[in-house]
């Protein structure tokens, strides 16, 4: 099978809400052929937000990124499709958009390390994880978008072809 279905989480920070840029952003995951089956705006609580990022915690940026996604509201999304969270990593881009490559989110529309619009579960396992913290059960929606059988490259294929 070249490629299975996941999850992951994405979410837009601050900076990307005050820049109007929440529909530009999900606009490249949905023509990337990845669909939505969860999507809220949401003000995170400290604690969530410190949890969230505990593997950052005692690094000299830590309290500024806790300070700065407590700002203001987020957009978080869990998107769906194969190889979903690798997918995504490769359209957001290098963690600074001032090295990010051209033509991904980063790189199109940031300068900073710091004020970077989105955060993107880094695999499949912090994916799962991270859909848990942000989304109940109840909150995502299973649903198979109807060009899915042609990204889906196992799809209708006939044995030995």
């Amino acid at each position: 099978m070249a490629g299975s279905m996941e999850r992951t989480l994405v979410f837009v920070k601050p900076d990307g809400l005050h820049r109007r840029l929440v529909g530009r952003i999900l606009q490249r995951f949905e023509e990337k052929g990845l669909h939505l089956v969860g999507l809220k705006l949401a003000r995170l609580s400290e604690d969530l937000i410190r949890e969230h990022y505990a593997e950052h915690r005692g690094k000299p940026f830590y309290e500024l990124l806790v300070r700065f996604v407590l700002s203001g509201p987020v957009v978080l999304m869990v998107l769906e499709g194969p190889e979903a969270a690798s997918v995504v990593r490769s359209l957001v881009g290098a963690t600074s958009g001032a090295k990010a490559s051209p033509g991904t989110i980063r790189g199109d529309f940031g300068v900073s390390q710091r004020f970077n619009l989105v955060h993107a579960s880094d695999g499949p396992a912090s994916a799962e994880r991270e859909v848990a913290h942000f989304f109940a059960p109840d909150e995502l929606v299973s649903w198979r978008p109807s060009d899915m059988d042609w990204l889906d490259e196992t799809a209708g294929k006939e044995p030995n072809s």
